[in-house]
């Protein structure tokens, strides 16, 4: 249902919008990557404005995803470790020996005090 709807009030009008785009920019644009000789047919590229809008967006998302990435790495780093130090925790309950389930003979304080942990729930 979520994904119908984001079709449909997103990517439609953005298709129109992008189709749009390129219909009114069929122009053709020369884009030269030489300063100093902007004549120099090597180093020169005479494509359709709307391509090089749309490669200008699609190395924008490129770029800003990369970014995002890489500043969200710690988080990830620091999701591993708590994910090992889980795993290991886990792997401790599961050797531990197994605790008496109700309170010893002759004890006034019962199980709150208990030494074994609960098990671990999946």
């Amino acid at each position: 249902m979520f994904n119908r709807f984001m079709l449909i009030v997103v990517f439609v009008p953005l298709a129109v919008i992008l189709i749009a785009l390129a219909v009114a920019n069929r122009e053709l644009v020369s884009f030269t990557l030489d300063p100093f000789n902007p004549g120099n047919p090597k180093l020169t590229l005479t494509l359709p404005l709307f391509i090089f809008l749309f490669l200008a967006l699609a190395v924008g998302m490129v770029v800003g995803s990369l970014a995002t990435w890489v500043k969200q790495g710690r988080y990830r780093k620091l999701a591993r470790q708590r994910g090992a130090e889980a795993e290991n925790l886990r792997q401790a309950v599961g050797r531990a020996p197994a605790a008496p389930q109700g309170p010893a003979p002759g004890s006034t304080q019962g199980s709150a005090q208990g030494s074994s942990l609960p098990k671990p729930t999946t």
